[in-house]
């Protein structure tokens, strides 16, 4: 996303919240190594600085990630170094993945230029064409001065690619002059001008991840038992996130979840008898209808990836939303692989906590939970650097700078603000002012005004969320408000 101006497991108590409960069916065998000429089976050698707090649970976690260090290509093998203007990898058989993405060292570096990847798609042996991946990605992240933004726990990355069951792989990533970051006669604030040809980011590494079968990921207690004994850390993290769902209160036009005691950075949510914050308690006439939400426990996350415990902010004054620039190339039947893909780059390959944003929404319109912690609470996501705090992030699976989201996608970004904003009393139709934690495009600590529905490019100078996406915002505010009944 290059610059223009531009997210708990549900445990419910009743059929009627609409939260789907039932994991994916399990998969009874695990997933064929490619034949002799594939890379090794064994597990790739964690990043370094990978938090000490996370939870060791990778050997046993369904789905991989390989992560195959980037050489120089043809013309820069005479002098190889870490800033060589081309970079990548021949064409060569892998164990299987179905998402790819490049990551680096520096979580403050910029990749100025292009990436490509071609692909082979498993079970036909054919090769896809070259395929763009987005490079700019530094836009979706904790904010700044967080422990989740630590330097020494984050790396900088590309946005994930969603090729599909593939088992071989080329990639070349090129350093450009006519990049328009390197061009541009006024940098943004606070940035220096760039070379005309900038070296490429250190560290490089193409990350193929393999989101495992159908329920692999999405039952943590089966086969807890053979493996332990007893309970693990696993089926400990399934119980934690899903208490954090079972509060919500039975569906309906003006029901407002019950939110229970909450700990957070910054406060206590003190609730009245009837277990409502008062400031949910005066914003019942204006929620709207609790649409259907599938479940982390619904997508098949595997919470033993994530680090442990929650993080929420204070209230949701603003959703920001985002395209995943991941492709359209999906059906709507693996969304919840392609969920699996994501969160799983986002926490091994790039360091977060957490997948980065609170919702997800696909082509066809359904909902998905993102990061853990409970749908009606205010978790604290990393969607928009800067702009985490007082917010919610929902991204819509896809790329939208060219393609028009779907009409379900947009009515469901309505039907989710409608019912959250709701709980905090904001107008989907009004402003709002958040504080800025610092971005490319508000210093810190400015007080900036935004609109209560707004796209990602209005935190940060991004194409974020894709020129279509962004021009379907004032249509996704005003059936908010009308389900609201505003």
């Amino acid at each position: 996303m290059r610059g223009f101006l531009a997210s708990s497991i549900g445990v419910t108590c009743a059929a009627a919240l609409a939260l789907p409960l039932t994991p994916p069916a399990l998969a009874a065998t695990a997933r064929p190594v490619p034949p002799a000429d594939a890379a090794p089976t064994a597990r790739p050698t964690p990043h370094a600085g990978t938090p000490a707090g996370r939870r060791a649970a990778e050997p046993y976690a369904a789905g991989s990630t390989q992560s195959l260090p980037l050489e120089p290509l043809a013309r820069d093998r005479a002098t190889p170094s870490a800033s060589s203007a081309e970079q990548g990898l021949p064409r060569r058989a892998v164990r299987p993945f179905s998402l790819v993405g490049v990551v680096w060292d520096d979580p403050e570096a910029e990749l100025h230029g292009r990436v490509q990847v071609r692909t082979r798609a498993a079970g036909t042996g054919t090769w896809s064409d070259w395929q763009d991946v987005e490079t700019h990605n530094a836009d979706h992240a904790a904010d700044p001065d967080t422990s989740e933004r630590a330097p020494d726990r984050v790396r900088g990355a590309t946005a994930p690619l969603w090729v599909g069951d593939s088992d071989g792989v080329e990639l070349r990533v090129r350093s450009e002059s006519g990049h328009p970051a390197a061009d541009s006669a006024e940098p943004a604030p606070g940035a220096r001008k760039l070379p005309a040809t900038p070296p490429l980011p250190s560290g490089l590494r193409l990350e193929l991840v393999d989101p495992g079968e159908d329920g692999e990921d999405g039952d943590p207690l089966h086969g807890a038992a053979d493996r332990t004994g007893g309970l693990n850390a696993e089926a400990s993290a399934l119980a934690e996130a899903s208490a954090a769902n079972a509060g919500l209160a039975p569906l309906g036009a003006t029901e407002i979840a019950a939110l229970s005691h909450a700990e957070t950075e910054q406060e206590h949510f003190p609730l009245n008898s009837r277990g409502l914050t008062v400031q949910q308690r005066q914003a019942k006439p204006y929620v709207g209808p609790r649409p259907g939400i599938v479940t982390r426990r619904g997508w098949g996350a595997n919470e033993g990836l994530r680090e442990s415990g929650f993080r929420y902010t204070k209230k949701v004054k603003a959703a920001f939303v985002h395209h995943t620039a991941s492709g359209n190339n999906y059906r709507c039947s693996q969304v919840p692989s392609l969920i699996r893909s994501i969160y799983r780059y986002h926490v091994k390959s790039m360091g977060w906590r957490d997948i980065g944003y609170n919702f997800l929404i696909d082509k066809c319109g359904k909902i998905y939970e993102g990061r853990a912690g409970g749908v009606a609470k205010p978790v604290l996501g990393a969607h928009t650097l800067g702009f985490n705090s007082n917010s919610m992030g929902i991204a819509v699976l896809g790329s939208y700078g060219a393609t028009k989201p779907s009409k379900s996608a947009v009515e469901a970004v309505a039907r989710l603000t409608a019912w959250k904003l709701g709980l905090y009393r904001m107008n989907p139709k009004g402003k709002t002012y958040l504080k800025s934690a610092g971005s490319n495009l508000h210093r810190k600590g400015k007080k900036v005004r935004l609109n209560v529905i707004s796209g990602h490019r209005d935190g940060f100078a991004t194409e974020c969320p894709g020129r279509k996406l962004y021009g379907e915002l004032g249509s996704a505010r005003s059936k908010a408000a009308r389900y609201q009944g505003r």
